[in-house]
């Protein structure tokens, strides 16, 4: 194994603890590894060694792009804007259907073969240069990348640009303490709501800890929150599932936080699995809006009616959206044009 004074782009872990024996606990993630000498975490992109924690992934970007912030997707947070979009490699889940597995599954490298260098100074100057609204640190896992996330965004509200996190919502309440002030939105997603769900789609025993920080972002830390379950044949479609998500979501988010319920597209591991069908989407959709949620979209169905916001009140097309782009938009001022209601989200 390489020393680490031999790589060029490291930096010592946050929020771990020394243990007897030159062991570590990351507290980073609900995991809470204890790591021995010379091994790594589950994310493998932190490395004891000596009995101190490194993050091997500091500035190491594997994907960036300006995109909508539809994509991530975020309906009612500033529609139509366009961000910065940062992943590394790693994760803290290793979900069987991973559609970004090629970074999310990777072993990363010491030599960092498969990733450029973009300093949290670096990302700051690239969204400017490219007219962002801000910076979302999505593709893989941001939690796994939570030194560099913290510096990026401390740096992001230093230059007045907006800030997001795409999370599976496994983040420890202490990390979340620290960078919690410096983001905009959680866009989180909610697997399923069973642990035998969790289990099989993500190796976690319990899910409880993902509903309470998700809960502490919306309450505690203001954030604009928005909820994602993607609905796989077999795993999370029955309506027990589904109806306890969105009782959920009005219970402890409210009724102004959108789900996004999203097709589940075969691939990996599920490859044999085949895609959710549109009537179970559309199933899912009424049992959201019947449990009293005000806004339930469908997601990967190009062309779908439900991609589109509608007034709460008057059921009027606000925004009118063909996959990732808005082609129409009648929300001014966070209301609607047609009967004055006050839409939830940030807007304009």
């Amino acid at each position: 194994m390489k020393k680490l004074k031999e790589i060029t782009s490291f930096k010592e872990a946050l929020l771990y603890q020394k243990l007897q024996d030159k062991k570590v606990r990351c507290n980073i993630c609900q995991r809470r590894c204890i790591i021995e000498n010379n091994q790594r975490g589950y994310c493998l992109t932190r490395l004891n060694q000596e009995g101190k924690l490194y993050t091997l992934i500091y500035s190491e970007v594997s994907s960036w792009a300006v995109s909508p912030i539809e994509k991530k997707p975020l309906y009612h947070f500033y529609p139509g804007s366009e961000w910065l979009s940062l992943g590394t490699l790693g994760c803290n889940f290793r979900c069987p259907g991973c559609q970004n597995w090629e970074i999310a599954h990777d072993e990363v490298e010491l030599s960092h073969k498969k990733t450029e260098t973009i300093t949290p100074e670096q990302s700051v100057a690239l969204a400017k240069s490219q007219n962002c609204q801000g910076i979302s640190w999505t593709y893989n896992e941001p939690t796994v990348w939570f030194e560099y996330t913290l510096d990026g965004a401390k740096l992001a509200k230093e230059n007045n640009l907006l800030t997001n996190y795409v999370t599976n919502g496994y983040i420890t309440p202490e990390a979340l303490e620290m960078i919690a002030p410096y983001l905009d939105a959680f866009r989180v997603d909610i697997k399923g709501f069973s642990k035998n769900s969790y289990q099989k789609m993500c190796h976690i025993t319990d899910f409880k800890g993902i509903l309470e920080i998700t809960k502490r972002d919306k309450k505690k830390f203001r954030m604009w929150v928005e909820i994602v379950t993607n609905v796989t044949p077999g795993y999370n479609d029955d309506e027990t599932q589904l109806k306890n998500i969105a009782t959920w979501i009005k219970k402890d988010l409210g009724e102004d936080t959108p789900w996004h319920i999203t097709r589940f597209i075969p691939h990996l591991d599920l490859s044999h699995i085949p895609a959710t069908p549109i009537s179970t989407l559309e199933k899912a959709r009424e049992i959201g809006l019947k449990q009293g949620l005000l806004y339930v979209y469908l997601g990967n169905v190009f062309g779908h009616p439900s991609e589109s916001t509608y007034c709460h009140r008057c059921k009027r097309l606000l925004i009118q959206r063909k996959g990732l782009y808005i082609t129409d938009n009648k929300i001014e001022q966070g209301e609607c044009t047609f009967c004055g209601a006050k839409i939830p989200g940030r807007f304009e």
